[in-house]
């Protein structure tokens, strides 16, 4: 700040230092100017599978500007309580130990990761391949097994009917019962709640008063309680993952070890201070707590918080080593006796688990059990087991159990993916990314796919929205019935929250024009470019890279640097086999995909594999519709590059029917003796294309009835118009319901003075709404003359054409 720098530079740093401040840990931070003096675009990296429905980040930057402004202002800046109340806030939203390991493990093994709640339940993988994981409870996780394990009882009773040593135990409904089953047991007695966890409200008791105070501690929420026999010995846990034992641990209570010097309480403190103990499971360790609980197992000691103990005197808090309640581990995997493992691999199979914790207390876990129970036996089988013992164990080697986890759901071979194609381009995605869906159905696929009009699954419309952001795209990846995905990707859902997937198989640029320009930081044609080139980028190593060598923007994608570093398999589409970008292509032996002779054809090197006549496609209107024979040659380049055969091709393709496939996109109707083609085109090169096959498909002179969006640059709006001043003789003038911040009669008076200016003999009218420009435009238009209808919103234009009693021509 002395030297000078931006403001918001200041406040990308001390934003990434309060970060490392709360155990955030993340390092990129990039400020650029907005383009107006004093504002700032700041970006700052977070964490993996951060709960974005908490605020973190929002609370760190309002932090960190009044920290700036007051250093600014000559004033010692004071963190107060803003801090640790922020820095709660994050402990309380991240993942815990076992779901952050489960995370890092999938993407070790290149399975995207999705965090689904605030609670840390996962998706793993896409679509039909996706698995769903909330801490070790996975989708295959027996319900039956985890009520077994959640009852302690019937988990005895299942073990103990299997041969399997348990304590033996009484299921008590009072203080005298509890006292009862004390004195059948004999002394002493474990006594805990029938559907207990975390080592929570289990007593030792050795006396008749320790039993009653157990049982009301251990009933106080209403449920059962179980008096059992004390087993001797050390206290394990042993995880088996898919009838594997993959690690052991030895466990140990909580306790701290005397200087001779400090109190117990201020030892407490010292071991809490360990940075990897925190509150409940969001550490490896979990903080000790001096609660009645442990002060009660003190006074069993001669013990009292304030009590100083003996150098090297060590004073634990509990009679059960639970991590739960601050108890620390000791790895001993590889002391596992056989024995032991085959009876924790016959208990978990009783229970159905494909996961679980099993608690033994034994002499040595290294030996075989003697015969009877005297030696030891299973306490508890847990369903959902933490696995932070394992993974970060205080002593000895960790053991990725996350990976076994992982590597259960997906074994060997198995993939966690389903191919995905990425549409985008300024012009033609949805007709393209409805065609790819059409072609991948035929095949045999159950295709999700996003566009502009909504999600499908399997050709059913679910959400029906401008659909071509990152949110729909998780819609599609999420739906456990989807064998394919085809996104259409648009700019402004890249720029405001990215593209919604990992990495495409197959991504698609079907053209890059002038259009959004002055929106969300896009002020030029090579910005857009750069927006769009994300989806070439984002590409798995040697995927497909489909693109317009028709288009130079489009075809130029090949030759930036983070496309070349995919290696990807180029595959372009040209209206001319003669394209000079398509012939140096295919000498080297490149795809591509032409119409040559009234066909779409596959050329490599010298091999022509003929696919479809154009005429037999409806889209192409006897091959009129030249931007829609693109869309068709890019759609067939993505279903070829994801091994799809000709006959599925051609049968997709001729098959169709405009309408209903390709719903407002060159949809042709009759009003009386008047051809309306129905086209949502709304930028200079769209317009422009459509008024050529209006021209070229009738051979006359036509009408426009156009809007265009207000939200629009002033000369973006001027180029538009001059398109279709080039194209027809006749304009209606409409504006759209939704001005888009633009005052009443605004656009009107810049279109109409657009189209004046390049024709100077047009004849355009103004419409108050779309219904008066619609009667007015087929008013204008000679019998058989064709009027091109604009539209912003399907729906309406639909209303108006039946109140017209348009038709279908025959």
């Amino acid at each position: 700040m002395t030297r000078g720098t931006y403001f918001g530079h200041v406040i990308e740093h001390v934003i990434l230092e309060l970060s490392h401040l709360i155990g955030r840990d993340v390092y990129f931070g990039r400020t650029l100017w907005a383009g107006v003096p004093g504002w700032f675009n700041l970006i700052v990296e977070c964490p993996d599978d951060e709960w974005v429905k908490d605020p973190v980040v929002e609370q760190l930057l309002a932090l960190a500007l009044r920290l700036v402004s007051e250093t600014v202002e000559g004033h010692t800046p004071d963190l107060g309580a803003e801090l640790p109340r922020i820095a709660a806030l994050y402990e309380q939203s991240r993942l815990g130990v076992s779901a952050a390991e489960l995370a890092r493990a999938a993407r070790e093994r290149d399975i995207p990761v999705r965090r689904l709640s605030d609670v840390g339940l996962l998706q793993l993988g896409y679509g039909c391949r996706r698995r769903l994981v909330w801490a070790a409870t996975t989708e295959q996780t027996s319900a039956i097994g985890v009520d077994i394990a959640s009852d302690k009882d019937v988990t005895k009773q299942l073990l103990a009917s299997a041969g399997i040593p348990v304590p033996e135990g009484i299921v008590v409904h009072s203080a005298e019962e509890a006292v009862d089953a004390f004195g059948y047991l004999g002394a002493p007695v474990v006594v805990k709640p029938v559907s207990g966890h975390h080592g929570r409200n289990v007593f030792v008791a050795s006396a008749a008063g320790d039993v009653i105070a157990g049982y009301r501690a251990a009933g106080a929420n209403g449920g059962l309680v179980l008096v059992e026999s004390y087993l001797a010995g050390s206290d394990y846990r042993v995880l088996l993952v898919g009838g594997r034992v993959v690690a052991a641990a030895e466990l140990f209570p909580a306790q701290v070890t005397g200087d001779g010097v400090s109190e117990i309480a201020a030892l407490v403190d010292q071991v809490n201070a360990d940075p990897r103990r925190g509150i409940g499971h969001d550490r490896p360790l979990t903080r000790i707590v001096l609660d009645d609980t442990s002060i009660a197992h003190l006074a069993c000691q001669g013990l009292a918080p304030a009590s100083v103990p003996a150098l090297g005197q060590i004073v634990t808090f509990r009679r059960n080593a639970n991590l739960s309640t601050g108890g620390t581990s000791k790895d001993v995997t590889d002391s596992v006796h056989p024995a032991v493992a085959r009876m924790c691999r016959r208990a978990a199979a009783v229970t159905g688990l494909d996961i679980c914790g099993i608690d033994l207390r034994l002499s040595d876990i290294s030996e075989p059990l003697a015969a009877g129970h005297a030696s030891g036996g299973v306490l508890e089988i847990n369903a959902s087991p933490g696995l932070r013992m394992h993974l970060h164990p205080s002593e000895g080697s960790p053991r990725d159990v996350a990976d076994d986890i992982v590597g259960q759901l997906y074994p060997p071979g198995a993939s966690a993916r389903v191919p995905i194609v990425s549409v985008t381009g300024t012009n033609g995605k949805t007709t393209t990314v409805r065609l790819i869906a059409r072609i991948l159905s035929r095949a045999g696929l159950h295709v999700g796919m996003t566009s502009t009009d909504g999600v499908y699954i399997g050709g059913d419309l679910i959400h029906a929205a401008d659909a071509s952001g990152p949110k729909s795209a998780d819609i599609v990846l999420g739906d456990p019935a989807v064998q394919a995905a085809v996104l259409e990707t648009a700019r402004g859902g890249i720029v405001r929250r990215g593209l919604g997937y990992d990495r495409a198989d197959v991504a698609v640029v079907t053209n890059i024009s002038n259009d959004h320009l002055g929106t969300d930081g896009i002020d030029t044609l090579d910005d857009l470019v750069n927006v769009k080139s994300l989806v070439a980028e984002q590409i798995t190593y040697r995927g497909h890279l489909v693109l317009n060598a028709d288009d130079p923007h489009a075809a130029g994608l090949a030759r930036r640097p983070a496309v070349r570093d995919r290696d990807p398999v180029v595959r372009y589409f040209s209206l001319s086999a003669a394209n000079q970008v398509v012939t140096r292509h295919v000498r080297r032996d490149g795809v591509a995909y032409v119409l040559d002779k009234g066909w779409l054809v596959e050329v490599q090197g010298v091999r022509r594999t003929p696919l479809v006549r154009v005429h037999d496609v409806p889209e192409s209107w006897d091959g009129h519709a030249e931007f829609m024979v693109a869309n068709v040659l890019a759609a067939v380049a993505a279903a070829r590059a994801l091994g799809t055969q000709v006959e599925d091709l051609g049968g997709a393709l001729a098959s169709s029917e405009p309408r209903s496939d390709n719903p407002g996109r060159v949809n042709i109707f009759r009003v009386g003796e008047v051809p309306v083609v129905l086209d949502y085109a709304h930028n200079p090169a769209a317009l422009s294309a459509v008024g050529s096959f209006v021209r070229q498909h009738w051979g006359r002179e036509s009408v426009a009835v156009l809007t265009l969006p207000g939200d629009r640059t002033n000369a973006l709006v001027v180029e538009s118009a001059h398109s279709v001043g080039r194209h027809f003789d006749r304009v209606v003038v409409y504006e759209d319901v939704d001005l888009r911040g633009r005052e009443p009669g605004e656009m009107t008076k810049l279109i109409s003075s657009a189209l004046t200016e390049v024709r100077p003999g047009i004849r355009w009218e103004p419409a108050a709404d779309l219904d008066e420009a619609v009667t007015i435009g087929t008013a204008l238009a000679a019998p058989s003359d064709p009027v091109l209808l604009v539209y912003e919103k399907m729906g309406p234009v639909l209303s108006v054409l039946d109140r017209l009693r348009a038709r279908v021509p025959a």
